[in-house]
């Protein structure tokens, strides 16, 4: 019995290289017998394997068209067997000489692993209760080159998977369903949004000016303009633009970059969601982000109590809210509002090992931001909203009028990390102006990640921009939530990699 080709990790490359070259000569010896398969532009495909097997009836004789890539093989004389692997999943087929006839049954055994095939025929189930078809008709409609990995062993290697995502969607189909649930996904937030009136629109990626975060920048240049760009590393401001043009409610999806450090929560391309609702504060904001995610772990899991890592949490609305001061209140037993000067401040982190990086300025608002990250961040397991941040760290969120040290500004937190930004917007020009001064400052000291002065920013919100809430969801972290993945690369089709020598 002929038995399923593998090809185990122990491989070298000269011994891919010869499979290679065995299988170049297979599809010479074809194309000189003019049966090559580059040569099919197009087949008719009637029916998907899940679709034969959930329609299957005993008593009817359905003739389907099907098409696939072969990923098992067991030749038996005059009857064999292969699996083929389509969108949907796997189909056996059970092939006679009887059926195809000498010519094409000869054909088929010297198939490969990997070839992508078409066939027609009958559906039944065999004496092993497998649904399977039994073709009357197939051709190879493409030749694969390169040895497959063998199933049992796979694609071990974590590097090499995100390299060749191709692969890695072929072998591992637990892969391949967590992109198809990232879709749906990505289709349930733009559904919630849209019932609700928000317009989808799309900014530029390359702007003139670096601004609507703190981050590090992509920097390219302009031939024909003979000027230095940016890629986004937001879309905040432009989004606000369209508030002051008279759009009450907009957000765009899309990649954001930035040129910052990698790790399994970090990726230098990424998607992010942000949207904007005139008249609204960072309170409605609350309500949506819940509603977000809470919609979406319904659609793709069924419920909203949800398994990541060790942790169970549950994303029913409904969620703790705590102020940033308070937080650090409750897990450290220190309170930021006994504390009222930059000298206090700045002590008292000196006294707890806090390191103060040299980018920043000793404030006490800066301080407040190392304590919660110090402390804090970790422990937020449950959805948990933390809100009213300093000033000093919000250079784009409207101050508190009970405490214009602080602004109305949450982030939302889940497992111990961050999945949500989200603004009772500023909307004064003229605080907007000092804000981006600091900004400047602190970028001229050496601070890459600080924002640049935005000149017509500081313009469009002197015509008026109305009240504001806005809302940023990191959508790559949402959707490793939901899917239970480790690593934000898990959740990327092609995650930015080093190139191989």
């Amino acid at each position: 019995m002929e038995t399923n080709e593998t090809l185990n990790e122990e491989l070298s490359l000269q011994d891919i290289n010869k499979l290679i070259a065995v299988r170049i000569e297979k599809l010479k010896t074809m194309q000189e017998a003019n049966n090559d398969p580059f040569s099919i532009t197009k087949c008719d495909v009637t029916d998907y394997s899940k679709d034969v097997v959930d329609s299957f009836k005993e008593d009817e004789e359905k003739v389907v068209k099907i098409a696939g890539r072969i990923m098992s093989k067991r030749i038996m004389g005059k009857a064999s067997f292969c699996h083929i692997q389509d969108s949907e999943g796997k189909l056996q087929l059970y092939v006679t000489r009887d059926n195809l006839g000498e010519e094409k049954y000869s054909e088929f055994k010297k198939y490969d692993i990997g070839d992508i095939v078409w066939a027609e025929g009958t559906v039944f189930r065999t004496h092993m209760g497998e649904i399977s078809v039994r073709p009357t008709k197939m051709i190879m409609i493409s030749k694969s080159l390169r040895p497959l990995p063998e199933k049992w062993h796979g694609l071990k290697d974590v590097d090499l998977r995100y390299r060749q995502r191709y692969v890695d969607l072929i072998i591992n189909p637990e892969v391949k369903k967590t992109f198809e649930t990232r879709s749906r996904i990505i289709s349930e937030i733009r559904r919630i949004l849209d019932e609700k009136g928000y317009l989808e629109v799309e900014t530029p990626i390359l702007n003139t000016i670096s601004g609507g975060a703190t981050a590090r920048p992509f920097i390219t240049h302009h031939n024909v303009l003979d000027i230095q760009m940016y890629l986004r590393i937001a879309t905040e401001l432009n989004l606000k633009r369209l508030i002051v043009g008279g759009y009450d409610k907009v957000y765009e999806m899309g990649r954001i970059f930035r040129n910052e450090g990698m790790d399994i929560r970090h990726n230098p391309e990424f998607t992010s969601i942000e949207l904007y609702a005139a008249y609204q504060d960072y309170n409605d904001m609350m309500d949506i982000t819940e509603e977000i995610f809470s919609k979406c772990a319904n659609k793709v899991l069924g419920t909203t109590k949800i398994t990541y890592g060790d942790m169970d949490i549950d994303l029913t609305p409904g969620w703790k809210k705590v102020t940033m001061i308070d937080s650090i209140k409750e897990v450290t037993g220190i309170d930021f509002n006994k504390i009222n000067t930059d000298e206090e401040a700045t002590a008292l982190a000196k006294e707890k090992g806090i390191e103060i990086p040299d980018k920043t300025k000793e404030t006490r608002g800066d301080v407040i931001s190392l304590f919660f990250e110090e402390y804090v961040e970790k422990t937020l397991i449950q959805p948990t909203f933390v809100y009213d941040y300093p000033v000093e760290i919000s250079p784009l969120a409207k101050r508190k009028k009970e405490d214009p040290r602080l602004t109305e500004r949450f982030e939302v937190f889940i497992g111990g990390r961050e999945y949500g930004n989200a603004f009772s917007e500023l909307n004064d020009p003229i605080d907007q102006l000092e804000r981006f001064k600091a900004q400047v400052e602190a970028r001229n000291a050496g601070d890459e990640e600080a924002g640049m002065m935005d000149e017509d920013f500081i313009q469009a919100l002197e015509y008026g921009m109305p009240p504001t809430g806005g809302l940023g969801i990191g959508i790559d972290r949402l959707i490793m939530l939901l899917t239970n993945s480790a690593s934000i690369r898990d959740v990327l089709l092609f995650p930015t990699m080093r190139p191989t020598k």
